[in-house]
């Protein structure tokens, strides 16, 4: 029998982008996007509507929501509480794709419970027949008729720009070990300071279910104006995950290069050590004894953050560094 070649020879595969939450069950993860979105929606708009003469208190509040929210769910399903990181994410490839819809109906969840507590919580007041005018102060809008009331196109522009930087935000300290303790902090001050430039121009949209869970008791006018804040963060999200996503595949195009043109392995598709060539040995494609003695693959430097990434969010121990020649 001939001898089984080394594994050595073989081209190098990195590692597929972090996917955020994976190891988790559906329902914890799912649980975690409901009660972190239910927190950002009654925490932060709870501050607008009891206390509006602070100009600071809702950006503060939204900023330290996400920060609590992310440290206390972000093991568990990525601390996302908003459908246009989410889809920015799924773009960039670090959330999958079969999570996309049922994360979006969980923040809807959340923020919505979180509208209707509100809405209880004002009707008990003596004054709570106004609650109507109390959940139009938190909604999203353009072109209100006054001097200072922005157009539409004003509107729609600024919620795209936003957005598509708090999502990039949210890829770039989610990407790495390295950043992940910090990431907390780093997407609430982001989260944070573009709610106070947004304020006075749409009345800081920025997250299409936080827009959705304003409006059920807002009257119509607001109502008639909730697709712009669907469309434009999400169009934000969409422009923030692919730029993302083509910054990351550059280093790899350029190790690929390096290593004389050996694979890249798709995003989709995460390839772990010599998993691969195990199940196919199984199937009797390859001999088996090329296979036992047939080591992993070893993950590139340059993708080594991204495999932490993935550990981090999976609990599971740090792997080993690889050694540097």
């Amino acid at each position: 029998m001939a001898a089984a070649h080394p594994a050595a020879s073989a081209p190098a595969v990195p590692a597929a982008p972090p996917r955020l939450g994976e190891g988790r069950s559906y329902s914890a993860r799912i649980g975690a996007e409901v009660a972190g979105s239910f927190l950002l929606f009654f925490g932060a708009l709870g501050i607008g509507m009891f206390n509006p003469q602070g100009s600071f208190g809702v950006p503060f509040g939204f900023g330290f929501a996400v920060i609590a929210g992310m440290l206390a769910f972000g093991y568990i399903s990525g601390g996302q509480f908003n459908p246009a990181i989410t889809l920015g994410s799924a773009l960039a490839g670090r959330t999958a794709w079969k999570s996309v819809l049922p994360y979006v109906l969980a923040q809807l969840v959340g923020m919505s419970l979180a509208a209707v507590v509100l809405w209880v919580i004002i009707g008990s007041h003596p004054a709570g027949a106004q609650s109507e005018s109390v959940f139009a102060s938190i909604a999203n809008g353009y072109a209100s008729g006054d001097e200072l009331g922005f157009s539409m196109a004003g509107v729609f522009l600024a919620e795209t720009i936003a957005t598509g930087l708090l999502v990039a935000v949210y890829l770039g300290a989610t990407s790495s070990r390295d950043r992940l303790r910090s990431a907390p902090y780093a997407v609430g001050l982001a989260f944070a300071v573009l709610t106070a430039v947004m304020l006075p121009i749409s009345n800081a949209g920025l997250n299409p279910a936080r827009s959705t869970a304003a409006v059920y008791f807002a009257g119509p006018s607001a109502v008639s104006e909730l697709w712009l804040f669907w469309v434009a963060p999400l169009l934000g999200a969409v422009i923030a995950g692919l730029l993302y996503r083509s910054a990351e595949m550059v280093p790899k195009a350029r190790n690929a290069a390096d290593d004389g043109g050996a694979p890249v392995a798709s995003a989709a598709a995460p390839v772990e050590g010599a998993t691969a060539v195990r199940e196919s040995g199984s199937r009797g494609d390859v001999p088996n004894t090329a296979v036992q003695d047939q080591p992993d693959a070893p993950v590139p430097a340059d993708d080594q953050g991204a495999a932490e990434a993935r550990d981090f969010f999976d609990r599971k121990p740090n792997r080993p560094r690889p050694e540097s020649d």
